[in-house]
């Protein structure tokens, strides 16, 4: 693969931020719910001023992510609803998983009436989400470790009627590496991945040369490389070096953020929760939301 220029890196949104944080520290929370106080507080550190912040949280109450910890009047602080919760369990699933292709593959093929062309879409964009590539009209393809968490997602959404799932090998007439490259858009890959590396990539090398690990620091680090990592294991969903362009930035981009967890993580909930440990899960960042 050809040296690729620097990214334009684009500025994470107040509500993706904010769904990050709720994934990885507001389940450490009583009830999940975090009062407004400290999650304007949180925020700041990490770029986002109050305004931005509780314009944020509207926005994603009206999604049906967040609600009010008491409905009907001005609330002291927001939790996720339970469409929210499954949001970030379905994360949890996801963002920290180390795929091991096999070499196999998952084949979704779907049929849906023209009188519920609707669900057709949402079929599509639910594949799509879950990382899978576009072999043919209705006919999809992802790596096989995406089994377990395809046939979770499309029952889940009523969507299992219209689909048969199959397992096996590639057996075409073209080499797979160059059937891959047909099924996902590689380049646009790479590059979600040359963005990751640009911004975090120095931020790894900074934290290498430290020994201590202050709390609000390491939570101003690491909430905003977990909100840019969380989407990545959706778009490139675990595919096998092999197959792909050399060298292939996923693999660099995967071993900087779990160096960033890995030294970053326990001193930013610290900060997050105001102790260490976890009461809750550890991920969720939830399904491209």
């Amino acid at each position: 693969m050809n040296a690729q220029p620097p990214p334009t890196v684009p500025k994470p949104s107040p509500s993706s931020l904010i769904l990050t944080f709720y994934g990885a520290y507001g389940r450490d929370y009583p009830d999940g719910t975090v009062p407004i106080a400290t999650l304007v507080r949180l925020m700041g550190a990490v770029g986002v001023d109050g305004p931005s912040v509780r314009s944020a949280v509207s926005r994603l109450k009206r999604r049906g992510l967040l609600t009010a910890d008491r409905p009907g009047s001005k609330a002291a602080g927001y939790a996720p609803s339970a469409a929210g919760r499954q949001l970030l369990d379905d994360g949890d699933r996801r963002v920290y998983a180390k795929p091991q292709p096999d070499g196999r593959w998952l084949l979704a093929v779907f049929s849906v009436p023209e009188s519920e062309r609707g669900r057709r879409h949402i079929l599509r964009s639910r594949l799509a989400r879950l990382g899978f590539g576009n072999a043919a009209p209705g006919i999809w393809v992802a790596p096989s470790h995406l089994e377990e968490e395809t046939r979770h997602s499309l029952t889940r959404l009523g969507l299992s009627a219209y689909v048969d799932l199959f397992s096996g090998t590639h057996e075409g007439f073209e080499p797979t590496a160059q059937a891959v490259a047909r099924w996902w858009d590689l380049d646009a890959l790479a590059t979600l991945h040359h963005s990751f590396l640009s911004v975090h990539e120095p931020v790894l090398r900074s934290w290498s040369k430290r020994r201590r690990v202050p709390p609000e620091e390491a939570y101003s680090d690491y909430l905003p490389a977990l909100d840019a990592w969380r989407r990545l294991p959706y778009a490139d969903p675990g595919l096998p070096t092999s197959l792909l362009p050399a060298p292939w930035p996923g693999e660099r981009s995967a071993e900087v953020f779990f160096a960033l967890h890995g030294k970053l993580s326990g001193p930013a909930r610290e900060h997050a929760v105001g102790r260490p440990g976890a009461v809750g899960s550890e991920a969720g960042a939830g399904a491209g939301a």
